[in-house]
């Protein structure tokens, strides 16, 4: 199973130019991937994409026929037209999808900080070893605060997973068809999450965030130390003339519950690209 997680920043280059087909076809370029998750994707706001608004989960949607596609925004506003402007997480998925849910991660106030609402998007794809939860999300830059809060609400998300399939998958309910929202549907503990955690290796919300979350159940799994042991992680913002940061550094990647550890055969960043200010992260499990 392998997986995709970039943000593109709505198509900005390192350049400063916006240009989505460059970043669809530095996608094409790295490969073939069974699940793709983007952050930072654009629906109008055309003051980001030169005064011309585009519907980029449509042209992404387009670009790569054969894989559904499940959009998340964390910021919906109206775009002065009579329409709305998006912004958020986009997940593009070639596997079978049952569940998708769009958690508002939270956002407490702190005065003369910026913040943009944030979002996690978790589908739940079927895997070739049964239903995994693949969770795609952008954590606050500005507001160590407020990153801390969303890092807590992803340990809820996995501390009620693990709850749920304790209790053998299901919720005390009504017995439904498969056409009533009242149906069950799989949704196991098993789980990956991703994207730009605007946080580096060592960090105290990275520390946070691979702590365990309960006395039973464990934190979230650094992919690249499963794989890779004590070698620093590879730089994913920074390089190739971006106008920021002031030094590269890693804020981007893929984190598993305890159960995958054992199936993470790879992590790859492609530090090559300047398609955007971000690199793109890979994972392959076994």
């Amino acid at each position: 199973m392998k997986l995709l997680s970039w943000n593109i920043q709505w198509g900005r280059g390192a350049d400063g130019v916006v240009n989505l087909s460059r970043t669809i076809s530095a996608i094409r370029t790295l490969g073939d991937f069974d699940v793709m998750c983007l952050q930072e994707v654009a629906v109008g706001f055309a003051g980001l994409q030169g005064d011309a608004p585009v519907d980029e989960v449509a042209v992404l949607t387009g670009a790569f026929p054969g894989y559904s596609a499940h959009f998340a925004e964390g910021v919906d506003v109206p775009d002065g037209a009579g329409g709305r402007s998006r912004f958020g997480n986009l997940t593009l998925s070639r596997l079978p999808v049952g569940q998708v849910f769009r958690h508002s991660l939270p956002r407490p106030p702190e005065e003369g900080v910026p913040s943009m609402p944030r979002v996690c998007l978790e589908v739940i794809v079927d895997g070739p070893r049964g239903p995994i939860r693949v969770m795609n999300t952008h954590l606050e830059y500005y507001s160590r605060i407020q990153r801390m809060t969303q890092i807590a609400a992803l340990h809820m998300l996995q501390s009620d997973a693990v709850r749920l399939a304790e209790m053998g998958g299901q919720v005390a309910g009504r017995n439904a068809g498969v056409d009533s929202p009242f149906a069950i549907w799989p949704r196991s503990s098993s789980a990956i999450v991703c994207g730009d955690f605007n946080c580096e290796p060592g960090s105290p919300e990275y520390y946070r965030m691979t702590a365990p979350i309960s006395a039973d159940v464990s934190g979230w799994e650094d992919a690249w130390r499963a794989c890779y042991s004590e070698i620093p992680h590879l730089r994913t913002v920074g390089l190739n003339g971006a106008e920021w940061p002031d030094r590269a550094y890693c804020c981007d990647y893929f984190f598993v519950s305890a159960d995958l550890v054992d199936q993470v055969e790879a992590v790859a960043v492609d530090q090559a690209t300047a398609a955007s200010d971000h690199q793109p992260i890979m994972l392959t499990l076994a």
